[in-house]
């Protein structure tokens, strides 16, 4: 089974050229895939505010464990010391990007290819090899998006994601959709109005607390 991080990455790629849809903030969002997982698995959880208006800390569930080793390392930091959902997101995408390409590599759903640019600087691109799991995810983000369904946990995580940076539009068909209303849609899934009965309360409370915390250096870049 992928991670919803992977799930992210092969979204964002363009299956023919293997190059990423987005760029910016990307390593922000990948964190905040992993930490979606984990709260999805329910290895972590948000604790007590600490006072009037801080954001509270995200804190390992006592006796947690995974046997993946992404998340094995991801729970690892966020057991380092305490951090809200916004100071861990730099630690966890700390080299994120490229072990998750390499991982779908191994897996056959990616392929690595080392080209020039101009026939002068090094670039490598991830062409899709299987595309079947990423049909399915992207299905089940238009069953939402496009047709108004109510968004299960892995799906929800995935929309809230797209639309903190941006792109929740351009992944999916819209098939007469205007851009506007996915937009509106995936805002919706993001303040947990289309999100299934699925999605826990506690689930629901980490994911709103991820996708703020993408949100931040989007709204800082884009406003100066």
């Amino acid at each position: 089974m992928t991670l919803i991080a992977e799930d992210l990455l092969l979204l964002l790629l363009d299956d023919e050229d293997g190059t990423l849809l987005q760029q910016s903030f990307l390593d922000q969002a990948l964190a905040g895939a992993v930490l979606a997982e984990l709260a999805a698995e329910r290895l972590v959880e948000l604790g007590e505010e600490r006072r009037w208006g801080a954001k509270p800390h995200v804190l390992p569930v006592r006796g947690a464990r995974t046997d993946d080793l992404v998340l094995a390392t991801a729970l690892e930091r966020v057991a380092e010391k305490p951090r809200d959902a916004q100071g861990l997101l730099h630690p966890l995408g700390k080299g994120l990007r490229d072990t998750l390409l390499e991982r779908l590599a191994e897996r056959g759903l990616l392929r690595r290819e080392e080209g020039r640019v101009l026939g002068l600087f090094r670039r490598t691109t991830w062409p899709a090899v299987d595309s079947a799991h990423e049909e399915q995810v992207r299905d089940e983000l238009e069953a939402t998006l496009v047709h108004g369904r109510p968004a299960a946990p892995r799906a929800a995580a995935l929309i809230g994601l797209l639309h903190a940076i941006g792109v929740v539009h351009r992944v999916v068909d819209r098939e007469g959709v205007s851009a506007s209303e996915v937009k509106r849609r995936a805002k919706a899934v993001a303040e947990g109005e289309l999100a299934s009965e699925a999605v826990g309360s506690a689930v629901q409370a980490m994911y709103v607390a991820i996708w703020t915390a993408t949100l931040v250096p989007v709204i800082t870049t884009t406003s100066s």
